[in-house]
C-alpha cells in the first residue's frame, strides 16, 4: 500500500464512521498575515476548535499539505520534511477519546495492516499543582483496544523525556506517562502558559517501533516513544481539548468537549514499508531514483544531498503549482531557496546540466489527486520553475567569471584536499583567492562558497589556509548588517523585522546571557533564526543541559523581563568595547573601529552587553510575555540548539 493508496484509505475509512471530507486549504493562506504557510493539519480549523460552528457539521475529515520552514536546517536526516501531509479527523463536541482510539487504532491495525505489536503510546501524567487529574482514561481505553488484539499492554510512569532517556522501557511496557512538555495541547505550549480563556487537553501519541537495534544509546540514551533516537517514529497524535483556563488561572471541564487528530502522511507509510527513512516512500522514492540516474550516485553514500533536494522539489513544485512565482519577498523568497538550494546540491552530485523537468514530472505524478482548487496552475508550475533554474544558472556563471578574474589579481588560502585532489601536481605558488573574495562571490555573484572551491581546486587555483575561517568571519559581518539593513529574509538570524521578531531577537540576547550565568561563562552564540513565531539559539556546550540547568535560564530570562530593564545602545571604539566594556562578540579581529554595544540593565552591572546592529525593544517589559524553553537538542558536535517562544504572562 502506498502513500496515496494511504490516503485515500484513511479519508474512506472516516467518512464511513459519519465524517464529513472537507477541501483541504491552500499553502499560502490569502488572509492570514500571522504566517507564511499553512504549518499544521488544524490550523484552518482552529475557529472551529474554539467554538465556531462548522457548515459541514460535528464530525470532519481531510488531508492537508502542509510547509513549515523553521527547520529546513534539519533536512537531511531520514524523518525531517519542510513538506509534509497532515491526515485529520475531528470531533466538534461529539466523540471523544474511546471511540477515537478505537477508530484509530483500527485503521492502522485493519485497513493499513500494521503489526499492533509495534504500536506504542503515550498519554498525559496529570498536574497535581493545577488538579489535573492523570489521563487515566485515555490509559484505560489504549489497555482495552490492545488486549482485543492479543497483547497485555503494561503502564509505565515516565514524567519527563529526560527520565526516559536514563529509564528505557521494561518488558511489556506499552503505555507511556509523560508531563506537559510531551502530552498537552494548548496554544501556548505547556499548562502553566497555556492562555487564559482557552480550550486545552491532554494528547495521545501514537508511535510505530522500528527496532531496538536502531536507538543509538550513547548519542541520545535509552530508547522510548519520546526520545530523539531511530526507534520510535509518531504516527499520530490525538489532542483531547477536555479543559478551559479560567481567568483565575485554574482550569475547568468543558461541558461540549472536542477532538483533534493528526497523523502524518509520510510517516504512516515509512511505517508500512518498514523503514525508519521517510525518502523511501512512494511519494519521495521516484525524485530519489531519478536523482541517482541523473547523477549516476547512488542513494546509500549521498544521503544528505538527494534527500535535500527531494524535498525542495517537493516544496518549489507545490508553491508553483499554486501561482506562487520566485521572488526576494516572503513567500516568494521561500520558493526562490528551495530551487538554489536544490540546484547547489545537485552540483554536489555531479549534476551541472538543467535538471527540473526531468524531476519534477515524477513530484507532479504523485500528487495529480490534490484537489484543483489547490494546485491552480499545475500546467504553468514547471515553466515558472525552469525560468528560475535558468536565471540562477546565469548567476553562477557570473560568478565563475568573476572569481577567475579575482583569482588573478592575487591574494589568498589553501584548505584541505577536497575527494577530486586536482591540486595534486599542482606547481607550488603564492596564494590566489582568500576567503574573503570568496564572501564577495557568494554575497554579490550569488556564487555558493562550496561551488567557488571545488571549481578553485579545478582551475588550480591556490586557496590560502584560512580561508574557511575567513569566510565565517565575513559571513558573520554581513549577518550582523543586515540585521539593521533589511537586506531580505532569513538572513542575520531573523526572518522579517515585524514586532514579534524584535522581541525574540532581544529575547536572544537574554538567554544567551542567562546560559552563560547559569551554564558556562564561556558560551557563545553559534548561529540564531527568529521568526514571528518562536527563537531559535544554537551556541556552544559539551553536554546536554539538565533540567535544573535549563528552568534557572529560563527562570532567569523571566525574572529580567519582570524588571523591565532598559535596553541602550551606543557606538565605541572597537578596543574600548571589548576590553574596558567587557562586551560579548564573536569576531573581534574582523568588525570596524566603530562598534554598537546593546546594554540590556543598567551600565554597572548589566544583564547583557553585546556587539549588534539591532532591531531591539526599548526595555525588556516590552516583551510581553512569558519566556518559555520548548525544545532543548543537539545542533552539531558541541553545538546545542535551544528553540523558545514568548507566551501569555501567567499571573498566578
Amino acid at each position: 500500500m502506498n502513500a496515496n493508496e494511504i490516503r485515500e484509505k484513511y479519508l474512506e475509512f472516516q467518512k464511513s464512521k459519519g465524517h464529513k471530507e472537507i477541501p483541504p486549504s491552500p499553502l499560502v493562506l490569502e488572509n492570514d498575515p500571522t504566517t507564511l504557510f499553512t504549518g499544521s493539519g488544524m490550523q484552518p480549523l482552529l475557529p472551529y476548535l474554539l467554538g465556531k460552528k462548522h457548515p459541514e457539521g460535528t464530525r470532519l475529515t481531510d488531508s492537508q499539505p502542509c510547509l513549515r520552514l523553521q527547520d529546513i536546517d534539519d533536512v537531511g536526516d531520514p524523518r525531517h520534511t519542510t513538506v509534509f501531509e497532515m491526515l485529520g479527523n475531528w470531533s466538534l463536541g461529539d466523540y471523544f477519546k474511546e471511540e477515537q482510539i478505537s477508530n484509530y487504532f483500527e485503521f492502522l491495525t485493519e485497513v493499513i495492516g500494521l503489526d499492533p505489536a509495534k504500536i506504542y503510546v503515550t498519554c498525559f501524567i496529570g498536574s497535581e499543582k493545577y488538579g489535573i487529574p492523570k489521563d487515566e482514561e485515555a490509559a484505560k481505553i489504549w489497555q482495552k483496544v490492545f488486549k482485543k488484539a492479543g497483547i497485555e499492554a503494561k503502564i509505565a510512569e515516565i514524567g519527563s523525556a529526560e527520565n526516559g532517556d536514563k529509564r528505557g522501557i521494561k518488558p511489556g511496557e506499552r503505555i507511556f506517562f509523560y508531563d506537559d512538555k510531551e502530552n498537552w495541547w494548548s496554544r501556548g505550549g505547556g499548562i502553566e502558559t497555556t492562555p487564559k480563556g482557552d480550550p486545552c487537553g491532554p494528547d495521545s501519541e501514537v508511535f510505530y517501533d522500528f527496532g531496538e537495534d536502531k536507538q543509538d544509546i550513547e548519542k541520545y540514551g535509552q530508547s522510548h516513544p519520546a526520545s530523539d533516537g531511530a526507534r520510535f517514529m509518531e504516527i499520530g497524535n490525538q489532542v483531547f481539548m477536555q479543559y478551559r483556563r479560567n481567568d483565575d488561572g485554574t482550569f475547568s471541564e468543558l461541558e461540549h468537549k472536542n477532538v483533534d487528530f493528526g497523523g502524518g502522511l509520510e510517516r504512516l507509510a515509512a511505517a508500512k514499508i518498514g523503514s525508519f527513512d521517510v525518502f523511501k516512500i512512494s511519494l519521495m522514492r521516484p525524485i530519489i531514483d531519478k536523482l541517482e540516474e541523473l547523477s549516476g550516485k547512488d542513494y546509500n553514500n549521498n544521503t544528505d544531498e538527494m534527500r535535500i533536494i527531494a524535498d525542495h522539489l517537493r516544496g518549489a513544485y507545490l508553491l508553483a503549482a499554486q501561482g506562487l512565482s520566485p521572488s526576494n519577498k516572503a513567500q516568494g523568497y521561500a520558493l526562490r531557496r528551495f530551487i538554489r538550494r536544490a540546484i547547489l546540491k545537485a552540483l554536489d552530485l555531479g549534476i551541472a546540466q538543467d535538471f527540473l523537468k526531468e524531476t519534477i514530472a515524477p513530484i507532479a505524478e504523485e500528487y495529480n489527486s490534490l484537489p484543483d482548487n489547490i494546485l491552480t496552475n499545475r500546467a504553468g508550475a514547471l515553466e515558472i520553475l525552469e525560468k528560475e533554474e535558468r536565471a540562477f544558472r546565469q548567476t553562477l556563471n557570473r560568478g565563475l567569471k568573476e572569481m577567475r578574474k579575482l583569482s588573478r589579481r592575487g591574494g589568498a588560502v589553501e584548505p584541505k584536499a577536497p575527494q577530486r585532489g586536482c591540486l595534486r601536481n599542482a606547481p607550488r605558488q603564492d596564494p590566489d583567492l582568500t576567503g574573503y573574495d570568496l564572501f564577495k562571490l557568494q554575497d554579490t555573484y550569488g556564487f555558493p562558497v562550496e561551488v567557488s572551491v571545488e571549481q578553485a581546486y579545478h582551475d588550480e587555483i591556490k586557496l590560502s589556509e584560512n580561508w574557511r575561517k575567513e569566510f565565517d568571519e565575513a559571513l558573520e559581518e554581513q549577518r550582523n548588517r543586515s540585521k539593521t539593513a533589511s537586506k531580505g529574509m532569513f538572513k542575520g538570524g531573523l526572518e522579517d523585522h515585524s514586532d514579534m521578531s524584535t522581541k525574540y531577537h532581544t529575547a536572544t540576547h537574554l538567554l544567551l546571557a542567562a546560559l552563560q550565568k547559569h551554564v558556562d561563562k564561556d558560551i557563545a552564540q553559534k548561529g540564531s533564526n527568529i521568526t514571528p513565531e518562536r527563537m531559535r539559539l544554537d551556541f556552544n556546550v559539551d553536554h546536554k543541559l539538565t533540567d535544573e540547568e535549563k528552568q534557572k535560564v529560563e527562570d532567569q530570562v523571566n525574572e529580567w523581563i519582570k524588571q523591565d530593564l532598559k535596553v541602550e545602545f551606543a557606538e565605541y571604539d572597537k578596543d574600548y568595547a571589548k576590553n574596558e566594556l567587557k562586551a560579548h562578540g564573536s569576531f573581534w579581529d574582523r568588525y570596524p573601529e566603530k562598534v554598537t554595544v546593546y546594554t540590556i540593565g543598567g551600565p554597572e552591572n548589566p544583564a547583557s552587553r553585546e556587539v549588534c546592529g539591532g532591531p531591539h525593544v526599548e526595555s525588556t517589559g516590552k516583551l510581553g510575555g512569558k519566556f518559555k524553553i520548548k525544545k532543548e537538542e543537539s545542533s552539531s558536535a558541541g553545538v546545542r540548539r535551544i528553540k523558545a517562544v514568548l507566551v501569555a504572562p501567567d499571573e498566578n
